[in-house]
């Protein structure tokens, strides 16, 4: 069994956007508040994140979160990634960090993060990581689990899913190919990004993304990566299919 905790539910600049008076964002509902994207997935004693972006910290302070396990990335935009130094008082506690990313991933974190990934004159204060290079179509084994990379694209930008037991999550999606659905059979749970109701060049839309569910027919699906273009969480909730739901900050889930 997987317990599932979503960190973050937003899109880049999360919401409320900082200065606007979009209606969204003036909203008192906490289900319309959202962190950037990310989720914590764990099994056992394990704890898996999938990317740390810029309110890794806070989340890691909300869901009271003592240590850290592996960090997956699906892409290296800054939403998703700019959280990085904040694995310091896990490197504390634990050591070296591991960590998942395509070669372009990481080489594009090491650049920003040389601190981080080089061993070169290394600060003192700075963590430090194992890395490791995902591939694709190999299956990773790890922590008695198989994680089954999920290629897709942000508009040009290569981004990866991930498949563990009957659970999925894609963020960033525009596109995918039918060889990388078929990765995607018998799903429990699928979490999928979807920005707004108008179509975006680089993000499914509403429809884009229900449409994709239901090739994909999992039992249910949970929508993430959202922004205030949406609308009221729970307005846009009594219009989805039965086993569509709109995701928020903090909620918890279970899968096989």
């Amino acid at each position: 069994m997987l317990n599932i905790t979503f960190l973050g539910t937003g899109t880049s600049q999360g919401v409320p956007i900082i200065g606007s008076d979009h209606p969204v964002c003036l909203s008192i509902d906490k289900k319309d508040k959202r962190l950037r994207v990310s989720v914590l997935i764990q099994w056992k004693d394990i704890n898996m994140v999938i990317d740390c972006g810029p309110d890794f910290r806070q989340q890691m302070l909300l869901n009271n979160v003592k240590k850290l396990d592996v960090l997956f990335f699906t892409h290296e935009h800054a939403d998703h990634t700019a959280g990085l130094d904040d694995i310091r008082p896990f490197y504390f506690r634990q050591g070296d960090i591991l960590v998942y990313g395509t070669k372009r991933v990481i080489k594009n974190l090491f650049k920003r993060f040389n601190y981080i990934f080089s061993n070169k004159d290394k600060y003192p204060g700075a963590p430090s990581v194992k890395v490791n290079y995902i591939k694709p179509n190999e299956i990773i084994n790890l922590f008695e689990k198989k994680i089954i990379p999920i290629s897709f694209m942000h508009n040009s930008i290569p981004v990866t899913g991930y498949r563990i037991n009957d659970f999925a999550y894609l963020t960033d999606i525009k596109t995918i190919k039918e060889k990388e659905l078929e990765k995607l059979k018998n799903l429990d749970i699928l979490v999928i990004s979807s920005l707004r109701i108008k179509e975006h060049p680089n993000h499914m839309n509403l429809e884009e993304s229900i449409s994709l569910i239901k090739k994909i027919n999992p039992n249910k699906a949970y929508l993430t990566h959202i922004s205030h273009l949406m609308g009221f969480h729970e307005e846009v909730s009594k219009r989805l299919p039965k086993n569509i739901f709109l995701a928020y900050d903090n909620l918890k889930i279970k899968s096989n």
